[in-house]
C-alpha cells in the first residue's frame, strides 16, 4: 500500500492571515514530498475560510515548484462547476508545467453553500449525472479532434489544447460512494477514491466491498482504489486523545457546513457553542478515536495494516483538522519515520 497527503489551507479564526496559511501549507506538502510520499491531493472549495481552494491547478503549479518528485492531484475538482473543454484544457496544461505529474480527482462534490452560489438549483442527483458526462469527455478530448452531444454539453469536434505530457492523459480518479459510482468509475477504467468520514471499520470494509464487486462485473485491467482517511499520530495515548478532541470539533463544523443551515459570513460559518458540540454524539472525540486513523504509531500500523489486507492500493492521510500547525506537522513526521517504514 502507497501513501499520500490530502491537505488544504483551512482557516479556522479571521486572526490568520492567509500568507501565513500558505506557508504552513506548503511546509506540510514539503514534508510529504521529502518523506517520500507519493502523491499531494488538494481539492476545490469556494467562498468558504474552513476549506481554502479556489482552483486546483493553480496550487498544483505553485506545488510542483516547491516540491521534487511526488505526485501532485486534484482531491478533487467539482465536476459541474467545469466545461469539460475547459477542464481538459486546464489539466493539460497542468500536466504540461508540472513535467507530468498531474493526477485527477474528480467529484460531483458535496456543499449546497456551493451549489447554491456557483449553480443555484443544482442538487445531488443532477450534480453526479454531469460528472458521468463530464469524467469520460476528458481522455477523448486529450485524444483530439472529439465533437460531444450530451445532456449537459453539445459542442463540435474541438481538441485539448495543449496535449497533455503523459501519454492517455493524467489518470483520472473517480470519488465513489454508492454501487452505481463504483460501477460508472471501474466501467470506464477510473481508479476510485473514497472516504468513510467518521463511520469507521464496517463502512470501510463495505466501500471496499462495492469497489470489488464492480470489478468483478468487468473484464479488463482493475483499477486502483485509494481511502482517504483522517489519521492523527500522537506521540503517546494522551496526545492521541488531544488529536481525536481537535478531530471531533473539526467534525463538527465539517457537519455544519454540510447542512447548510448557520449564517455564514466573510466565508467563516456561524461558531458552535460548546454544548452544540459536546451534544453531537457521532462526532465525540472517544468514538473518532476507535472510528478514524488515530494513536500512537503502533496503532496506526496495526489499523493500517488491515486496511491493506482489504486490498486498498492507497491511503490518504487527510491532515485538514483545525490542529495547530506544529501538531500537524508532528503527526505527519512520525507517520512518515514510524509509520510508512513498516510497509516498505
Amino acid at each position: 500500500m502507497e501513501f499520500s497527503l490530502f491537505a488544504h489551507m483551512e482557516r479556522l479564526s479571521p486572526e490568520q492571515s492567509h500568507e501565513e496559511l500558505h506557508a504552513e501549507f506548503v511546509s506540510l506538502c514539503k514534508l510529504a514530498d521529502e518523506g517520500g510520499m507519493r502523491a499531494i491531493w488538494t481539492g476545490e472549495h469556494h467562498g468558504m475560510e474552513f476549506t481554502i481552494a479556489p482552483n486546483p491547478f493553480l496550487t498544483i503549479v505553485d506545488l510542483a515548484h516547491q516540491t521534487k518528485r511526488v505526485k501532485l492531484g486534484t482531491g478533487t475538482v467539482v465536476a459541474p462547476f467545469w466545461h469539460p473543454i475547459k477542464l481538459a484544457g486546464e489539466a493539460a496544461m497542468t500536466d504540461l508545467v508540472t513535467g507530468g505529474r498531474l493526477e485527477i480527482g474528480i467529484a460531483r462534490g458535496a456543499y449546497s453553500f456551493e451549489y447554491e452560489r456557483l449553480m443555484p438549483g443544482l442538487d445531488a442527483w443532477q450534480a453526479g449525472q454531469r460528472l458521468r458526462e463530464v469524467a469520460p469527455a476528458l481522455r477523448k478530448l486529450w485524444a483530439g479532434d472529439y465533437a460531444h452531444d450530451g445532456e449537459f454539453f453539445q459542442f463540435p469536434a474541438t481538441s485539448s489544447s495543449p496535449k497533455p505530457i503523459q501519454p492517455g492523459g493524467p489518470p483520472i480518479w473517480v470519488a465513489a460512494r454508492d454501487p452505481n459510482s463504483h460501477e460508472f468509475a471501474v466501467h470506464n477504467g477510473f481508479n476510485v477514491q473514497v472516504t468513510p468520514l467518521w463511520q469507521g471499520d464496517e463502512e470501510i470494509t463495505s466501500l471496499m466491498q462495492r469497489f470489488d464487486a464492480a470489478c468483478a462485473a468487468h473484464q479488463g485491467p482493475r483499477p486502483k482504489i485509494m481511502l482517504l482517511h483522517h489519521a492523527y499520530v500522537g506521540k503517546d495515548e494522551d496526545d492521541a486523545m488531544a488529536g481525536a478532541r481537535l478531530l471531533s470539533r473539526y467534525y463538527c463544523y465539517f457537519g455544519a457546513w454540510f447542512k447548510n443551515d448557520r449564517p455564514v459570513s466573510q466565508g467563516h460559518i456561524e461558531a458552535l457553542s460548546e454544548a452544540e458540540i459536546v451534544g453531537t454524539a457521532m462526532m465525540a472525540p472517544e468514538k473518532l478515536r476507535r472510528d478514524l486513523t488515530i494513536g500512537t504509531a503502533r496503532d496506526v500500523i496495526d489499523r493500517l495494516k488491515r486496511i491493506e489486507d482489504l486490498g486498498y492500493d492507497e491511503f490518504s492521510l487527510w491532515i485538514d483538522s483545525g490542529m495547530p500547525t506544529e501538531m500537524k506537522k508532528a503527526s505527519l513526521q512520525r507517520f512518515i519515520d514510524e509509520v510508512m517504514p513498516a510497509f516498505a
